[in-house]
């Protein structure tokens, strides 16, 4: 209904149908439609369920007007409607319940405007060109921003990749004002939903399960809306239940969220790079989430080298997260003399505002805003986006002291971390 409006609809569509439950309304609709110089004939008498069976066999019109008066679920049989509607149909609804609560709702599920019966000939008209000014709005034209994809992939579990991730999405759309769709690929225990408050919904799991089903609709229709320019698309699959999948689903969401979005954030579990490395292809920004210890470390070269090899394309960010004011298990210097390049963004570990965080079902940027956690993603996100719109060069890379090969530089961190035994030959 009002997902991703797709070039050339307008010259296959009939330009108005309506299905009407009283006389009243009927006669009105019909009249209207006439000076509109719409075909009269296309007024029905029905209600939803009318509607619904009659769009399940014709086309949908460019505009829609449905009575909702003898609907019992009104929520229920949007989502109905929903099912049968092309992309890109303005829906004006009518109805007897005079509730606002139901009125957000309704345009929350994607009705254009919806009129409170009887209503008169004027409110007609004005719903109807409303419409019809939505509808032929240059919608197909290119965006003034080019899309940004952008993978967040944490070195080890536990580094605070979701947290970034989370952060990242709500400041680009938030502080930004960029449409942007955040993904969340761990299909069985994502928290991205979880740390803004909001249920995940089946979506992830029914575009794995149906990947034929995925276009501009289901996309709409599945996404869980944040705000309004933040929608989250994730999953809380059973742990009996393996999501067994080529990947064809991930690859067409993407493309999905390309037409639909101005930015996409993926919160990408590292083992994705092993079973779906064609994921990276199409990425422009690659965040990578490490600590500074020695294990962290290794995974870092390890995941670094991946996408050189791998995803030549991508533009790289390292970002160590919840750097503890004391001595780190790894300095700074000798972190990045074994990854060998710099560390772009250094977040500060900060236990009362992460926890705050997840008291409020915020994310991170959010609620650390005025401090130097808040400081560090905003520069993070102003990061990812100069890269990408500036299309800045990374730095050269730090040369390593010792040794070129994975083993040198992990033997090399090693030296550099004090033993954790005691010299039993000590006196």
């Amino acid at each position: 209904m009002n997902a991703p409006w797709k070039p050339g609809m307008s010259g296959q569509r009939d330009p108005f149908h309506a299905f009407v439950c009283d006389d009243h309304s009927f006669d009105l609709l019909r009249a209207v439609a006439a000076e509109m110089g719409w075909a009269p004939e296309k007024v029905n008498k029905g209600g939803m369920r009318n509607a619904v069976q009659s769009l399940s066999i014709t086309a949908s019109p460019q505009i829609l007007f449905v009575d909702m008066s003898e609907s019992g679920d009104p929520l229920g049989d949007i989502n109905s409607l929903a099912e049968v509607c092309e992309p890109g149909t303005v829906v004006i609804a009518a109805g007897q319940v005079n509730d606002v609560r139901l009125y957000r709702d309704l345009l929350a599920s994607g009705i254009q405007d919806y009129l409170l019966k009887p209503f008169g000939a004027d409110q007609l008209r004005d719903a109807l060109a409303q419409a019809q000014a939505v509808f032929f709005a240059p919608r197909d034209a290119g965006p003034e921003r080019p899309h940004m994809t952008t993978a967040v992939i944490g070195t080890r579990g536990g580094v605070g990749a979701s947290s970034i991730a989370t952060s990242l999405a709500w400041l680009l759309s938030d502080k930004k004002k960029r449409s942007t769709a955040l993904l969340d690929l761990d299909v069985h225990f994502g928290t991205n939903a979880l740390a803004m408050d909001l249920e995940p919904g089946r979506g992830l799991t029914d575009a794995i399960e149906n990947p034929s089903r995925i276009d501009g609709l289901f996309i709409e229709r599945a996404m869980v809306r944040a705000s309004d320019n933040l929608a989250i698309l994730s999953a809380e699959a059973p742990i009996s239940q393996p999501m067994l999948t080529d990947g064809g689903a991930f690859y067409q969401l993407l493309e999905e969220f390309r037409a639909a979005f101005e930015s996409t954030i993926i919160d990408l579990p590292r083992n994705m790079l092993i079973h779906h490395p064609a994921l990276m292809s199409d990425v422009n920004m690659a965040v990578v989430v490490t600590e500074m210890t020695l294990a962290a470390a290794r995974d870092s070269i390890r995941i670094l080298s991946w996408l050189k090899t791998n995803a030549p394309q991508s533009r790289v960010l390292v970002v160590a997260n919840r750097v503890h004011p004391g001595a780190p298990e790894i300095s700074r210097k000798d972190f990045e003399q074994s990854i060998e390049r710099k560390v772009d963004i250094c977040i500060p570990f900060d236990l009362k505002t992460a926890s705050q965080a997840a008291k409020l079902g915020k994310t991170l940027a959010e609620t650390a805003k005025g401090n130097k956690v808040g400081a560090a993603c905003v520069t993070l996100a102003e990061a990812v986006l100069g890269a990408i719109e500036d299309g800045e060069a990374e730095g050269p890379a730090a040369p390593a002291k010792k040794g070129d090969s994975l083993l040198g530089k992990i033997s090399d961190l090693k030296s550099m971390i004090p033993s954790r035994r005691k010299d039993k030959t000590a006196a």
